[in-house]
């Protein structure tokens, strides 16, 4: 499978929060049914001892109609959290998308309603500058 355009960008920004990336991609497969997710990361907090661990959808949301990737973006994502739930239901999912089309785009209401509706979390990066913008659960 293709890699995003940004695929690099997040990992980088991933790793310079402190994150470990133990797949890339991350297999998830269910019978004969196989996907890749862009990326799997692990990060042990020291004052909890706690392993916190993601899976990263990366969307760049590049082409004219952000709707259409949008519609493409949960009916990936949703597919990918059900079979997480299955394969390592401790494991969290995360869309990352750029902060231009987040900014321009994920701040409607209708759209903030479809990932509030969908339980889409989110990673909000700035792709010039490799860093993480931010989180939301």
């Amino acid at each position: 499978m293709a890699k995003d355009i940004y695929h690099n960008q997040v990992k980088s920004a991933l790793e310079s929060e402190g994150w470990t990336i133990t797949a890339d991609p991350y297999y998830l497969k269910m019978q004969a049914i196989e996907y890749e997710v862009d990326l799997g990361a692990e990060k042990i907090i020291a004052a909890s001892k706690d392993n916190h661990k993601i899976a990263i959808e990366i969307k760049s949301f590049l082409v004219q109609s952000p709707t259409y990737e949008m519609h493409k973006a949960i009916g990936q994502f949703q597919t990918y959290a059900f079979a997480l739930r299955k394969q390592e239901p401790e494991r969290i999912l995360y869309l990352a998308v750029p902060i231009r089309i987040y900014e321009d785009f994920f701040v409607l209401p209708f759209i903030k309603e479809l990932i509030s509706f969908y339980n889409i979390k989110l990673i909000v990066f700035d792709p010039d500058n490799k860093k993480i913008v931010k989180w939301i659960n």
